[in-house]
């Protein structure tokens, strides 16, 4: 892919930005890199969409740590991404709950999981990754919904 700053082409890749539920793309072809990032935001209304493009050897370097876990809404509320039986996102995609549109899904809130049983599906590049329990136990809470974009290490589901 030729890297042309078409505004067509960069309408074409921020549409595949926000239709994947990805946050942010980067294409390097020589020394030019091109990267499109999103900011996710509360409301319904489409998310802003940046692009920066430098010579690569004027980009500044990334940060390899993750970003801090928002506050728990509540005072009372423990963060669930602490929690020992959080069962994390592997991956930046879409999250799904059933194998398909109208099927029952993969799991429910009570419900017994064996080990290695799949506990909900997450599209990344037009694929369809199978998130697994590490272990066997009942599933507490769900938190996420159906199609919603999740980030890498985000908790999506309680496992006790």
């Amino acid at each position: 892919m030729s890297l042309t700053f078409d505004p067509d082409a960069l309408r074409a890749l921020a549409t595949l930005l926000i239709d994947s539920g990805l946050t942010e793309i980067e294409l390097e072809e020589g020394d030019r890199r091109l990267r499109l990032a999103r900011t996710l935001v509360q409301a319904q209304a489409p998310a802003p969409i940046m692009v920066q493009a430098a010579p690569e050897a004027s980009m500044p370097a990334m940060s390899g740590a993750p970003a801090a876990s928002a506050a728990a809404s509540s005072p009372d509320a423990a963060d669930p991404a602490r929690h020992p039986g959080a069962v994390k996102s592997p991956m930046v995609g879409v999250a799904y709950l059933a194998p398909e549109p109208g099927a029952a899904p993969f799991i429910a809130v009570g419900q017994t999981v064996s080990a290695g049983q799949t506990l909900l599906l997450i599209e990344a590049m037009k694929t369809f990754n199978q998130i697994k329990a590490p272990r066997a136990g009942t599933i507490t809470r769900i938190l996420i919904t159906a199609g919603q974009p999740v980030e890498y290490d985000e908790p999506l589901v309680i496992l006790e």
